[in-house]
């Protein structure tokens, strides 16, 4: 076989069919499309579209060049009002809905049986409001209610309902009260007909118990007898001055038991009257009286508007003020036996106020040698009384 001649180094080199040398780097001139992107590419196939070197795109070309699809990216789902696309009929039977809980099931389908809901779990407590901030301007405060037993019943205004058989009894005798109503029980009625006979003032109305516990109260202690009368005429401070005793007056006192108290034990040691103040004492009530046994109506009972000008007519009148309190020096009856005395008994607590004190002419005690420091206002007024009324 002959042998194919050796090509020699730097000789002629045999050009190939297409023009251009057979050298190193010559070869057969290139088309556009020929490079790595048409490698493979068979004749008769569509050939991509070539890459550019710039990945710079020409303004206004953005919507001709076709979107690729984002592999990672979800799939989107059908925009709301889009119709759903066809079903594949190939694809089988579709399958059943199960029927809701308030839909009839369909023809041939067994009706579902009702499963009851579980029951809500119980609200949690709801948290405790937060304070609210005080209020820059206070609003008034309300008056504080008596308490049951001191509560007044219902009565015509300008009256009051008195009870038990003490009070009772001694406005039938006052002259100067004008009764209403009165209301006994057949027991009542015999005891008071043994303490005033009779003829009585007015007509006796019988009850019984159960009508006088709604009428004055469950709580109070009427004895079977109810009476409705006006209230007193307060009497003058110059006519009170004519009657001999001392003057007893009340600085502030409050509680209507202490007062009838002291109304009872001036009754009995011959006081002249008892003052106290228009504003800050209790109107006159059915406790009050009952507390009295009796002396609301044979002890005048004044109110004074202005209670240091009250102790200045007095000592205007002759009349010695003693002002009483534990820090004064012990009350002796004896240096004040012919002096005409206006004792001043002080609120429980409170004391006689500042300006009253100024306006006692002398400030006196009880002489305790207890471990008590302080009585009761109608305890010290009967040991005050005791003292100033007894004879060596």
């Amino acid at each position: 076989m002959p042998s194919k001649p050796p090509s020699r180094p730097g000789g002629p080199r045999t050009p190939r069919p297409g023009g251009g040398s057979a050298g190193p780097g010559s070869g057969p001139p290139r088309s556009a499309n020929s490079g790595p992107a048409n490698r493979g590419v068979k004749p008769g196939e569509k050939r991509p579209p070539a890459r550019t070197s710039s990945s710079f795109t020409p303004r206004g070309t953005a919507r001709d060049t076709p979107r690729t699809a984002n592999a990672d990216a979800p799939p989107r789902g059908p925009k709301p009002g889009s119709r759903p696309p066809p079903r594949d009929r190939k694809a089988g039977p579709r399958p059943s809905r199960p029927p809701e809980r308030d839909e009839a099931p369909r023809l041939g389908q067994p009706r579902p049986a009702r499963i009851a809901p579980d029951p809500a779990p119980p609200a949690p407590p709801e948290p405790a409001a937060a304070p609210r901030e005080p209020i820059l301007r206070a609003a008034p405060r309300p008056e504080a209610a008596p308490p049951a037993a001191s509560r007044a019943p219902a009565a015509p205004r300008g009256s009051v309902w008195l009870h038990g058989l003490h009070p009772v009894a001694a406005a039938l005798a006052n002259p100067n009260r004008r009764l209403k109503r009165l209301l006994l029980t057949e027991d009542a009625e015999a005891a008071l007909a043994a303490r005033l006979p009779h003829p009585w003032p007015v007509p006796v109305e019988r009850v019984d118990r159960a009508k006088l516990d709604h009428l004055l109260g469950r709580d109070t202690v009427h004895q079977g007898a109810g009476l409705l009368a006006d209230l007193l005429a307060p009497s003058a401070l110059s006519a009170v001055l004519e009657r001999p005793g001392p003057v007893l007056v009340l600085d502030q006192v409050t509680d209507p038991r202490n007062i009838g108290a002291v109304l009872r034990s001036a009754a009995a040691f011959g006081a002249a009257a008892v003052i106290m103040q228009d504003r800050n004492a209790p109107e006159e009530t059915g406790v009050l009286a009952k507390a009295a046994s009796g002396a609301l109506e044979t002890m005048p009972l004044l109110r004074a508007v202005n209670l240091a000008r009250t102790l200045a007519a007095l000592k205007a009148a002759g009349l010695w003020v003693i002002g009483l309190d534990a820090g004064g020096a012990p009350l002796r009856g004896a240096p004040l036996a012919e002096r005409r005395v206006a004792l001043v008994l002080g609120a429980e607590g409170a004391g006689l106020r500042r300006l009253t004190r100024d306006t006692c002419d002398e400030v006196a005690g009880l002489a305790m040698p207890g471990a008590m420091e302080s009585l009761n206002v109608s305890a010290a007024a009967t040991v005050a009384l005791y003292e100033l009324t007894r004879t060596p």
